[in-house]
């Protein structure tokens, strides 16, 4: 699969140069940073393992769905500034073009494509990114870089520790597809997500402990166990089950 540069419109207009002057710590590193990434090895490692067998069920699927290759990576802004070029199972059609974000019902994906989305599935091979240290367990979202070009300041924090595969804006915005506007889904999410997300990843950067990462992992599970959103704290950091809107 390709991936285009989309233009972002006028909400564009910091060059690539710019981008990767990110390159610097902003805030300390979290206390327990060596712990963390022995964690992350610890936990990749065996999941890879133990997921081996449905790692192949879904390469196969994959294949006889569609043409073209089982794997592809998608370009992010990482650790301090640096290129991500994040593992995924490819969940659209071959030659797929068009932005950066994925709509609910996008015509971009296949039919497996449909059910690795939902499922999250298609965010495995990420394990390996993070078994190398190119990604973490827990982190903030790894951005694509015409959206981390708009907010340079905000990023000198959040590129201060590793992306991860879950987090606390990732859990806040897990039904991201669904709830984004279709008709002008750029400008809504530059607009009314991401500041959200970006408070969020902000914090998570600024107060990372053991105690924080548990609570991720817990309500990751919860989220994948129960099928239910959840509620972020965009001061505190506490989760929390989102209670569904009285009829």
């Amino acid at each position: 699969m390709t991936i285009t540069d989309t233009p972002l419109g006028a909400h564009d207009g910091v060059t690539e140069h710019d981008l990767w002057e990110l390159d610097r710590p902003a805030v300390a590193r979290p206390t327990w940073v060596g712990g963390k990434r022995a964690f992350d090895i610890l936990v990749s490692g065996l999941v890879l393992v133990a997921l081996l067998p449905l790692f192949l069920l879904v390469a196969v699927a994959i294949k006889l769905d569609s043409r073209g290759p089982i794997l592809f990576r998608v370009r992010r802004v990482g650790f301090r500034g640096q290129v991500l070029m994040m593992l995924k199972f490819r969940k659209m059609h071959r030659f797929a073009k068009g932005g950066p974000l994925t709509q609910d019902g996008d015509a971009r994906l296949t039919r497996l494509g449909k059910i690795l989305t939902k499922t999250r599935l298609d965010e495995l091979p990420q394990l390996w990114d993070v078994f190398r240290g190119r990604m973490s367990i827990i982190g903030p979202r790894p951005e694509d870089p015409r959206f981390v070009a708009l907010h340079p300041h905000d990023y000198e924090v959040i590129l201060s520790v590793r992306p991860g595969m879950t987090g606390l804006s990732q859990l806040a915005y897990a039904e991201e597809s669904r709830i984004i506007d279709d008709s002008s889904p750029i400008e809504d999410y530059i607009e009314r997500l991401m500041p959200q997300k970006l408070t969020l990843d902000k914090l998570y950067a600024r107060d990372a402990s053991l105690g924080m990462d548990l609570s991720v992992i817990w309500w990751t599970l919860a989220t994948v166990l129960l099928r239910r959103p959840v509620a972020v704290n965009r001061r505190t950091g506490q989760m929390n089950i989102r209670r569904r809107p009285k009829v």
